[in-house]
């Protein structure tokens, strides 16, 4: 008889949540890269985020501004990668959040109504 693995599994909140107080990159719709300190966020994904690099990509190339601190609207997210920076990155991080940027397969999925989840401890802002 097969075992089944004991690989834990989260629900996209859950994972979020033990991101909070953590570095996160966040890609945006559009041609903007946030990178910061995750400090919270609500069940629509907005989110809080303070020491903040802010990446834009134009015609004339990158544009990085630093910003204290920042609120972002969950329906202009695209992907976060825990721990992340686009600075620290190889080259297939980079493919893969030139392909969100541009409507691939992470930036077309859009959910039909907001996320839920049963919180079990933790806490979010």
């Amino acid at each position: 008889m097969a075992t089944v693995s004991a690989a834990p599994s989260y629900l996209p909140l859950a994972l979020i949540d033990k991101c909070v107080g953590s570095r996160i990159w966040v890609i945006m719709k559009g041609d903007k890269e946030i990178v910061g300190t995750l400090r919270g966020f609500d069940d629509y994904v907005n989110m809080v985020v303070d020491d903040v690099r802010e990446y834009s990509f134009t015609a004339q190339g990158k544009k990085v501004t630093h910003l204290e601190s920042i609120l972002l609207n969950g329906n202009n997210i695209t992907m976060m990668v825990p721990g992340g920076d686009p600075d620290e990155n190889d080259s297939n991080g980079k493919a893969a959040a030139k392909e969100a940027r541009a409507g691939g397969p992470l930036g077309a999925w859009r959910p039909a109504a907001p996320l839920a989840c049963a919180r079990r401890g933790g806490s979010r802002a």
